[in-house]
């Protein structure tokens, strides 16, 4: 793709009034080797049922086949597509009195969370996100836990204490 075809595919696909704070590039790093790690598990599976259980159920040979041409089709997209649509889409805003997160690929959520409904505020990392220094940040109230994924862990810790103070959320409960 050229650089004018993706600056007209960006503006399509851009949205009106989105959050500010986008997070942090390294994510699509981390969503390129997750999808590669999901590929490396779904093929061999996808082989597998194509040679083994097709022949023990007597499935139609069919079958087999698009199970593997999904599998086939899976790589591309959680190696490349995906990690780029969810870079495109994710925001976040903290604003006084309310945060507003936007996700989706097909389907763009936007939540706004106010303030005063914000119950704890947790950060997690896994061994992948650590190693190259990122960490989710995700805000619960009564009803829901959303997340921020790939914030840099001193962004996501600065982030955590901002958002558990304008809640007026206390030490015990973050």
């Amino acid at each position: 793709m050229t650089q004018g075809t993706l600056d007209r595919l960006r503006e399509k696909l851009r949205l009106e009034n989105e959050p500010k704070e986008r997070i942090d590039p390294r994510a699509w790093k981390v969503w390129t080797i997750t999808g590669a790690i999901n590929f490396a598990i779904l093929l061999p599976l996808a082989l597998a049922f194509d040679r083994f259980a097709v022949g023990l159920v007597n499935l139609p040979s069919l079958a087999g086949t698009a199970v593997l041409a999904l599998a086939l089709v899976y790589g591309p997209w959680g190696m490349a597509i995906a990690p780029w649509l969810r870079m495109r889409f994710w925001r976040y805003e903290v604003r006084e009195k309310e945060m507003e997160i936007q996700h989706g690929i097909f389907i763009i959520r936007r939540h706004l969370i106010p303030m005063v409904r914000v119950q704890h505020v947790d950060t997690e990392h896994g061994p992948l996100m650590r190693y190259f220094g990122l960490a989710t940040l995700y805000v619960n109230t009564a009803a829901s836990r959303f997340p921020i994924p790939a914030l840099p862990q001193g962004r996501a810790e600065e982030l955590r204490g901002e958002i558990s103070a304008l809640a007026g959320v206390s030490d015990e409960d973050v």
